[in-house]
């Protein structure tokens, strides 16, 4: 069972992918922006960080920089699940460290294979 740390401001966001990670049978820790999810990686230690990006305080692109860059997380795999569904906000997100890129409205199937992907220590970027 992995520990998965959900960022998105939105609660029923949250509540949804939340959903998803406990069938899967993961652990699902949560915070509700971008500082605060930085915050919970380094002090929680997650396997997994599914990562909004448009957060108020800091946004996803910023800290999933953070989070790849922090010699404490940086092994830390980061898939951004966002509505940002521009080539360049998925090259952009990529060039942060994040590992996959996946839009919503995803279906959980999606989710739950990247999840999968990125446990096992996947590397291709979606």
């Amino acid at each position: 069972m992995a520990r998965i740390l959900i960022v998105d401001d939105s609660p029923s966001q949250l509540m949804g992918i939340r959903r998803i990670v406990e069938k899967l049978g993961h652990d699902a820790l949560t915070a509700e922006d971008g500082a605060a999810g930085v915050d919970a990686a380094k002090r929680e230690i997650p396997d997994l960080i599914l990562m909004d990006v448009v957060m108020p305080n800091l946004n996803g692109f910023q800290a999933t920089r953070s989070i790849t860059r922090e010699a404490t997380t940086k092994h830390i795999p980061v898939i951004l699940v966002t509505t940002k569904d521009q080539d360049t906000d998925r090259m952009w997100g990529l060039r942060q460290g994040a590992k996959a890129y996946i839009t919503k409205p995803f279906s959980e199937s999606e989710l739950s294979e990247l999840i999968a992907q990125y446990l096992s220590g996947g590397t291709s970027a979606a």
